[in-house]
């Protein structure tokens, strides 16, 4: 697969980005991932808080707010105002309505790159606050994105597939990735392929290329499991990819920037609740777009 650049960077210029996500308070995912992260690689971060929750869903007791009644007032300001967008990048949704609201985004924006990270599941179930409703929903937002980025749990979940456990063989990573982009994506990044030899895997096919192109990226697994690290991951891809990187080698940054980032998260309290801690890996992807 020649790795292809999605978004050509004028180095003088801070593209902005619509963050559609939902907002924590405690236990960092989602916008307190992708705010610093995507600020971090040279990006303006417009937030579209699709739900407000106290803790994440990990936690026994949380609060849940769902926003999509303020979010046709939130985006027609913007549009008074003339905001103008780079990119969208889409995750956690609070309704299947809000999948309407990030559509009207890609037609007000048709120059804007989509990146959607489909968050619905991990480990096989989904999360709670989502239904068979909103899943399918989540699916229409495949259709068109320039990067499509699941998991093992909402690959399956969007090709209508059963869970297969995170052992995938090549042969299974290349009927899934061949699912995926027949659902409508231009790219694809699998996420999380664990063959219990120590690496974690993730694959990048592009629908141009097919899916014998297809680039495997392999990571050093570390021997725990940390809150939060799909949406490290998916934050610093789409800052790479902002930053002008191709899209393999911005998958290898964000994998890169989240094994460094779990390092660091095992010296706080609490870490396998809070979430990863990245703050201090954040340079990294500030040199990606300014010079020492």
């Amino acid at each position: 697969m020649s790795d292809v650049t999605l978004y050509d960077r004028d180095p003088n210029y801070i593209p902005r980005v619509a963050a559609v996500h939902d907002m924590c308070g405690y236990g960092k995912c989602s916008l307190t991932a992708a705010i610093p992260i995507l600020s971090a690689a040279g990006c303006d971060v417009c937030p579209v808080p699709t739900a407000l929750f106290s803790a994440h869903t990990k936690y026994e007791t949380f609060t849940f707010h769902d926003t999509t009644d303020i979010l046709s007032g939130y985006l027609d300001a913007w549009r008074a105002e003339r905001v103008e967008l780079d990119g969208v990048y889409s995750g956690f949704l609070g309704s299947p309505d809000q999948v309407a609201i990030i559509q009207r985004l890609y037609r007000e924006y048709p120059g804007a790159l989509r990146l959607v990270d489909p968050v619905m599941g991990d480990g096989g179930a989904m999360y709670p606050t989502y239904t068979a409703e909103l899943c399918e929903a989540m699916g229409a937002l495949a259709d068109g994105a320039d990067v499509l980025m699941p998991n093992l749990t909402e690959a399956a979940i969007l090709t209508g597939r059963d869970y297969p456990g995170h052992d995938l063989d090549e042969s299974a990573v290349d009927g899934l990735l061949g699912a995926l982009l027949e659902l409508g994506t231009r790219n694809v990044v699998l996420k999380g392929i664990d063959r219990g030899d120590g690496l974690i895997r993730n694959y990048v096919a592009s629908a141009s290329d097919g899916v014998a192109a297809r680039t495997a990226i392999a990571h050093e697994k570390l021997p725990y499991m940390i809150h939060g690290t799909g949406d490290a991951f998916a934050s610093a891809l789409c800052g790479a990819v902002m930053a002008g990187r191709g899209l393999a080698e911005s998958a290898r940054i964000a994998g890169e920037f989240v094994r460094h980032a779990m390092g660091h998260t095992r010296n706080q309290p609490h870490y396998e609740e809070r979430g990863v801690s990245f703050e201090l890996d954040l340079k990294d992807l500030t040199s990606l777009v300014v010079a020492d």
